[in-house]
C-alpha cells in the first residue's frame, strides 16, 4: 500500500471555489488553539476561527489564506475548508493588505443594505400612520 504524499486542499465559500490544488502541508487555528495537517495524519474535523490557514504546495512555496470562521473536514487525502470568507495571498502583508481592502468593501456593503432596511421599516411605519389616519 502506498502511503500519500500530498492532500488536495479545497476551500469553498458561499459564491467561490478558492483553492483546489494538492498541498504537502496544512497550517491552520482551530477555536482550541492551532494545528498542522500532512498528508499521513488521521482523519479530523476541526472548526476554524476566523485567522490565517497556511499551506505549503507540493513545489514547496508557502501561501496564506486568511479565512472568517468555518469548518475543516480531513478524510484520507481529501481536505475541505467551509468559510464564508476567504482571501489568499502569497506573503502576509500581501494578505493583510488583501483583508483590509476586501472586509472593509464586505463592511460597506453590510452598512449600505443595514441603511437600505432602515429606509424600508420607516417607509413600512409611515405607510401604517397614513392608514391609521384615514380610519
Amino acid at each position: 500500500m502506498t502511503r500519500p504524499t500530498s492532500m488536495r486542499l479545497n476551500v469553498l465559500t458561499p459564491s467561490n471555489v478558492v483553492i483546489d490544488e494538492p498541498v504537502v502541508k496544512i497550517v491552520a487555528e482551530a477555536t482550541n488553539g492551532s494545528f498542522a495537517l500532512l498528508p499521513r495524519h488521521v482523519d479530523f474535523v476541526a472548526p476554524l476561527s476566523a485567522g490565517v490557514l497556511a499551506y505549503t504546495t507540493r513545489a514547496g512555496d508557502e501561501c496564506f489564506l486568511g479565512v472568517d470562521e468555518g469548518i475543516l473536514v480531513k478524510c484520507a487525502e481529501n481536505v475541505r475548508v467551509s468559510t464564508r470568507r476567504a482571501a489568499k495571498a502569497t506573503s502576509l502583508a500581501l494578505l493583510r493588505d488583501h483583508i483590509v481592502t476586501e472586509f472593509e468593501a464586505y463592511d460597506e456593503q453590510k452598512a449600505a443594505a443595514r441603511m437600505a432596511l432602515a429606509h424600508l421599516e420607516l417607509e413600512l411605519i409611515r405607510r401604517f400612520v397614513e392608514l391609521g389616519h384615514q380610519s
